[in-house]
């Protein structure tokens, strides 16, 4: 990594991924000189722990990136559309964790194990696109199976965590949870039902195809992330009750065949995925084990009996980590180490 530290700014500072961001710049020590933490007015003057001291939130604006090497927006689209020009305008490069600018084709989409090379299209925008924390889950462990069998097509459903959809849903799931055992009426907001022992198969909004946004999200930038513009892929997403971590089943059909023994090992040698399978003894992966971890865990990995050279395994992953923050900054660390230098010494 480069020894000369870089300013950077965290916009959308005070949301969920955004505190997570801070936490893993903080665990993975990277090379800061100066960090601005960004939000909305509400959160102006809010004070925010970073190493050793308290840094104020200021508010999030155009003029707000002078001086500034990085930024990292996990403000949501709205904000990324509005910002984040400005913020390239100013000399910084973003790295964004919306989707606002993920399928526009002069602005790379990337996931580090797997199209690093694709950061250096920055500087044709300054902006570095994260992609969907579904997305980016189900391909880590399709990489290192793609690049020895070739993929012809995917199946994907997914096993959403209400923290996908914000502090808010994963109150409501408590608060559910807590009114269904005082038998007490249940209260419905962040979700279009009640998600206490429930699983909705609905995550954003329909289309005219009959799939969601979110489902599209997943075959679209799929294929722009793994350089397979015509890979088949078709998804359904599911939101299910728990608080943290996103689970998906993948059904993957290959060119050539790819036994279970194989897909363990090039699953295990890949980096941030962990093989957890051994079903004798109960061993897959969970939520419950995979929340706060930086790794994907890839399990139930069998060969499909009903298709030639497929793959059934289920793969979970904390959204918020490398479905979201963790990426971010991975991404910003090759930044650091291979294309920038400190505008701003």
């Amino acid at each position: 990594m480069t020894t000369k530290n870089l300013n950077v700014a965290v916009a959308g500072a005070t949301g969920a991924v955004g505190e997570v961001m801070l936490r893993i710049l903080e665990e993975r020590k990277f090379p800061i000189r100066n960090i601005r933490l960004l939000a909305s007015e509400r959160s102006v003057g809010k004070r925010i722990r970073f190493r050793g001291e308290e840094v104020p939130v200021e508010l999030l604006r155009k003029s707000a990136f002078r001086d500034i090497d990085i930024a990292l927006f996990s403000a949501g689209a709205s904000r990324s559309r509005e910002f984040a020009p400005a913020a390239g305008e100013s000399g910084a490069v973003v790295v964004d964790n919306s989707s606002a600018f993920r399928m526009e084709p002069d602005i790379p989409l990337v996931v580090p194990e797997i199209n690093p090379e694709a950061i250096a299209q920055y500087r044709n925008r300054g902006i570095i696109a994260n992609p969907n924390c579904t997305t980016i889950v189900a391909i880590m462990p399709l990489k290192p199976l793609h690049d020895f069998g070739t993929l012809r097509r995917v199946v994907a459903s997914s096993y959403q965590a209400t923290s996908g959809a914000g502090a808010k849903a994963m109150a409501e799931l408590i608060a559910q949870t807590k009114a269904f055992a005082g038998n007490e009426k249940l209260e419905v907001a962040a979700f279009q039902h009640q998600i206490a022992f429930n699983v909705i198969p609905h995550i954003d909004a329909f289309l005219e195809n009959g799939y969601t946004k979110e489902e599209m999200k997943m075959t679209n930038e799929g294929r722009k992330i793994m350089g397979i513009p015509d890979l088949r892929i078709t998804c359904t997403t599911v939101r299910v009750p728990v608080l943290t971590a996103h689970s998906i089943s993948i059904n993957a059909q290959f060119e050539r065949k790819v036994s279970r023994e194989k897909a363990r090992e090039l699953i295990a040698a890949f980096p941030g995925c962990q093989v957890m399978d051994d079903p004798a003894s109960n061993v897959y992966p969970m939520p419950l084990l995979c929340a706060g971890k930086d790794d994907c865990y890839v399990g139930r990995i069998r060969e499909d009996e009903s298709a030639e050279n497929a793959l059934n395994f289920w793969v979970c992953g904390d959204q918020l980590r490398k479905g979201a923050a963790l990426n971010a900054i991975q991404i910003a660390e090759v930044l650091a180490q291979k294309h920038l230098q400190p505008a701003h010494a």
